[in-house]
């Protein structure tokens, strides 16, 4: 699947960013898109990561511009460490801010995708705002989701 299947926002800010895209992600938004199961292996640096999170975010950015986002989970991502989520989430703030200031220089007003953590490190308070308004992707580490799909008001948080 080429960039020209993205919403033209989330292209421009690809190519301009990144330039083209590695095999590993074409293969991995056609997969992706069509709604199969994938598993991209390829080595480090290969952008297996944007390839599993940019049709996520075109998806967002797409219904976002038909109709304000919903604050509900639409993404949830697993890590098996806390220090590889944390690095997730701040490798997916480049791209939602990329895109959104492509936006509004376009004079088009782009959906604010939020994104959290929630890890063994996540304080009360942080769980309690995800509570009150979840985001759009949340990247966390098997015992957290453990504990979220085991407390009813925050298996709540992941009904979508």
């Amino acid at each position: 699947m080429s960039l020209s299947n993205f919403h033209p926002l989330v292209s421009q800010w690809f190519s301009e960013a990144l330039g083209q895209p590695t095999r590993a992600q074409e293969r991995g938004w056609s997969a992706i898109r069509d709604g199969r199961h994938t598993l991209i292996a390829a080595p480090t640096g290969s952008g297996k990561t944007l390839a599993a999170f940019l049709t996520a975010l075109d998806d967002l950015i797409q219904e976002g511009l038909r109709v304000p986002l919903p604050d509900e989970v639409r993404v949830v991502y697993v890590s098996p460490l806390k220090a590889l989520s944390a690095d997730i989430h701040k490798n997916l703030a480049e791209p939602r801010r990329g895109i959104r200031a492509l936006a509004e220089k376009s004079g088009i007003d782009a959906p604010r995708i939020t994104a959290a953590v929630r890890t063994g490190d996540t304080t009360q308070s942080e769980r309690a705002a995800m509570l009150r308004r979840p985001p759009h992707i949340l990247v966390t580490t098997p015992e957290p989701l453990y504990l979220l799909l085991t407390s009813e008001r925050s298996r709540h948080m992941l009904r979508t």
